[in-house]
């Protein structure tokens, strides 16, 4: 099992960007209370309408508006763990994820490569998951894989049956990847579950989690619902990751975008502890800023960092595992 060091953790050599101090944070997570209960979130699943209703929240199903109360909020916070197991195949792969400790994944979902032959650029395929697992596997700084490519050549529709096939064969390393809908959620699970010997081993070790994306502003749709739910029923961690740009979907301040992005992924949460209490959640984020130049998001930016490292700021005050993109 591998626990990588700890970050700013009562040390004087730790390094940290604490962008906001303690009072600051507060004021978010006020005023994300304060959307949550009169803005509301946009929930198009039936089931999860029906959940939040039956948990306490304020739904209009005609508008599919879920507000959620302070409390129902703070107790799916509390009932979220604070610590989860990313078990890889091979045990000395097994990745601890905590408050305060450290760790690296690739970058994921490209969609077009560099062929190493060629030198042209194409769209990726099934081999490169492939590859892309194995280069992962080999190296030591990559504690966990994310599907980085994905398979362009096979019918879509069962697309990450395909890449999880490929990587799966590739890596001894926990995988993440975006399943698509709670259907394949299900089937992704079997998969993971032969593996491993059965679905109470794969509960012992899971070796694969799953990511989601709310759509900003403020909307979990009907396949962020599904992957949500039916993580939460297998027991399988799943990162629910924001990708608001600010200045495009969300305000263009730091602290109006932490404070939607916070709505978008802490209702998710709310709704995978109210699916089943206890259950396995990362608070996600590739949040970052609008190119107004090319009307894209500006990945590996210095605001990408400003904003992610808020996050991560963020996630610690709630006491969640935290997945961010880095700058």
């Amino acid at each position: 099992m591998k626990r990588n060091l700890r970050a700013g953790y009562s040390q004087s050599g730790g390094f940290s960007l604490n962008v906001f101090n303690e009072d600051e944070l507060e004021e978010i997570h006020l005023s994300t209370l304060d959307l949550m209960k009169s803005t509301g979130v946009f929930v198009e699943d039936k089931e999860a309408l029906q959940r939040f209703g039956d948990a306490g929240a304020d739904v209009d199903l005609v508008k599919k508006i879920v507000k959620i109360p302070s409390w129902l909020l703070e107790e799916a916070i509390q009932s979220a763990p604070s610590k989860i197991l990313l078990a890889g195949r091979k045990p000395e792969n097994d990745y601890i994820v905590e408050k305060n400790r450290v760790g690296f994944t690739n970058f994921g979902e490209g969609i077009k490569i560099v062929d190493i032959d060629t030198g042209e650029i194409r769209e990726t395929t099934k081999d490169d998951v492939a590859m892309t697992a194995r280069m992962v596997d080999a190296m030591s700084e990559i504690d966990v894989y994310e599907r980085a490519v994905g398979a362009h050549e096979v019918n879509q529709a069962v697309a990450p049956l395909h890449n999880a096939e490929a990587f799966f064969a590739n890596t001894t390393k926990h995988c993440f990847l975006g399943p698509i809908s709670g259907y394949l959620v299900k089937k992704l699970t079997e998969m993971a579950a032969t593996i491993v010997g059965g679905y109470e081993e794969l509960k012992k070790r899971p070796i694969l989690s799953f990511i989601t994306c709310p759509v900003s502003p403020l909307k979990l749709v009907n396949d962020t619902c599904e992957i949500i739910m039916e993580g939460a029923k297998a027991g399988l961690a799943v990162n629910i990751l924001s990708m608001a740009m600010a200045g495009g979907s969300s305000p263009v301040r730091l602290a109006g975008t932490l404070v939607n992005h916070n709505v978008e992924v802490l209702s998710g949460i709310v709704l995978s502890q109210i699916t089943k209490k206890g259950s396995p959640v990362l608070y996600g984020s590739s949040t970052t800023a609008l190119d107004l130049r090319l009307g894209s998001a500006s990945v590996g930016t210095p605001e990408c960092g400003m904003i992610n490292a808020a996050v991560a700021r963020m996630g610690t005050y709630y006491g969640l595992p935290t997945w961010v993109a880095g700058g």
